[in-house]
């Protein structure tokens, strides 16, 4: 008889508990805006409501929150899954309580209630929602990454194969302690290695006492090289124990959300679709989204750039402010970037094969340094993102002698040139820039090309003001 492999815990109990707890907590915020929008001072801004009283109000706090709670249970925030997934949480958060305020204020124009929702309410709502349910998330998770509960709920799995893939996905897993997902141990096919220092269950011919015996969620397979009758005994293997099967493609390594099963005829094609970014839409939709921040970033910076070409000029009078470099952009295009100067006038002719500047240089300016540290001799970008040649959020762009020679020598680099490259991006976000991993940050950038969205954009900027320090580029 198969095992009974569920957990009551991670699967039921966890998820009522973040359902109820959200749902307090989001009624608590609506309360919390009403006393700021009708007996704290604020109630002076809008327009008066005399009707408002709290008994009166009550049927539509209940409405609003009926509303978010069903929009986050909509996107998959109480699925047992995410209990570990802090970040993930917090953007679905962010995503349903921006659709929660357009979708409030609608139903609040459409319908007409007595006493009205006001659009001022509304607005507090949002911000008071978000803020509590993300210092109750916060406590949430502290308590569920405890060293009692986290292995309770993290879904256990095993790899079949050791091979790179394998190894890699070993370590990014065992790289977060709290990840939901926990390598117990490794089953070999025939012609792999034993690993060492891992725990090995045996080979795929044990593979069903192995399933009887551990307590096992998932297996996944990190090589598909067997026979076809082999590998549909390891399916029915995982179906008879109740176990999920999951298979890394070898064949696909990029752009996997994009892959789609079609048919030609009656034979059944697996191939990668159009991806998102790439749609008329959503790049008419990024690229004024585009144009709106080079404008806004222009006029905000004008004083600063003016302050820094004026304290460039002091230190090296000799040379220009702003420093030109061919960069290659979209389609394999050729632009020109422009940047604050931050080194001595001659140092291009030096650094044309340096793909980053090391800390200490000595063809740094004094002022160098600091407008390194802080990105600031990136702020006339925002001319370039306004021609068309960059956007706000995308790969960091290369000079050509770079992308030759990195394409040559990591796969899957040419890619990055699908979009247009940006001033900042979700690999700058997680710290990869400088001279950090080259093969992590195109990592970075492939997952922001097949993930993208305008949230994502949004996203990434708000991150770029919070880690906006940088190490040395």
């Amino acid at each position: 008889m198969a095992r009974d492999s569920s957990n009551r815990l991670r699967d039921t109990h966890v998820p009522i508990f973040l359902l109820v707890g959200d749902t307090a907590a989001t009624i608590g915020g609506l309360c919390l805006a009403f006393w700021i929008r009708y007996a704290s001072p604020i109630n002076r801004l809008g327009i008066e409501v005399p009707d408002a009283d709290f008994r009166a109000y009550l049927p539509l706090l209940l409405l609003g929150a009926t509303l978010l709670i069903g929009t986050f249970a909509n996107l998959g925030l109480y699925d047992s899954r995410m209990a570990l997934r802090r970040y993930q949480n917090f953007n679905l958060i962010l995503k349903g309580a921006a659709f929660w305020f357009v979708a409030y204020l609608g139903v609040s124009l459409v319908l007409k209630f007595t006493p009205p929702i006001s659009r001022l309410f509304v607005v507090v709502g949002f911000f008071c929602v978000v803020g509590i349910l993300y210092l109750w998330r916060d406590l949430v998770y502290v308590i569920l990454t405890s060293d009692s509960l986290r292995p309770q709920l993290q879904r256990r799995a095993a790899l079949l194969g050791w091979n790179a893939n394998a190894s890699t996905l070993l370590a990014e897993i065992s790289r977060d302690p709290a990840h939901p997902l926990r390598v117990s141990g490794i089953i070999t096919l025939p012609g792999d290695a034993i690993p060492q220092g891992e725990c090995h269950f045996g080979t795929v011919a044990e593979l069903d006492q192995i399933l009887r015996r551990e307590p096992l969620d998932m297996l996944i397979a990190t090589r598909v090289d067997l026979r076809r009758m082999e590998l549909q005994q390891v399916v029915e293997t995982c179906e008879r124990s109740y176990v999920e099967w999951k298979i890394v493609p070898a064949a696909f390594d990029i752009f996997l959300s994009s892959l789609r099963l079609q048919t030609i005829g009656r034979t059944p094609v697996l191939g990668i679709e159009e991806l998102r970014i790439t749609k008329l839409f959503s790049r008419a939709a990024k690229r004024a989204m585009d144009i709106v921040g080079a404008i806004v970033g222009l006029i905000l910076s004008a004083p600063l750039v003016a302050l820094i070409a004026f304290l460039i000029k002091r230190e090296s009078p000799e040379g220009p402010v702003f420093f030109k470099q061919l960069r290659v952009g979209a389609s394999h295009r050729p632009f020109t970037l422009y940047k604050l100067r931050s080194m001595l006038p001659d140092a291009g002719q030096s650094d044309d094969r340096n793909q980053s500047t090391v800390r200490g240089d000595p063809r740094l300016l004094k002022i160098g340094t600091s407008l390194r540290q802080w990105n600031l001799d990136e702020l006339p970008q925002f001319w370039n993102v306004l021609k068309g040649d960059m956007s706000l959020v995308g790969p960091r762009p290369e000079r050509p002698y770079h992308v030759d020679q990195l394409s040559a020598s990591i796969p899957h680099y040419l890619p990055r040139h699908l979009v247009r490259p940006g001033m900042t991006g979700w690999a700058q976000v997680n710290g990869l820039r400088g001279e950090g991993s080259i093969e992590r940050r195109i990592q970075y950038d492939i997952y922001y090309i097949e993930n993208w969205s305008l949230w994502l954009d949004v996203q990434v900027l708000l991150l770029t003001l919070v880690r906006w320090k940088n190490s040395a580029e």
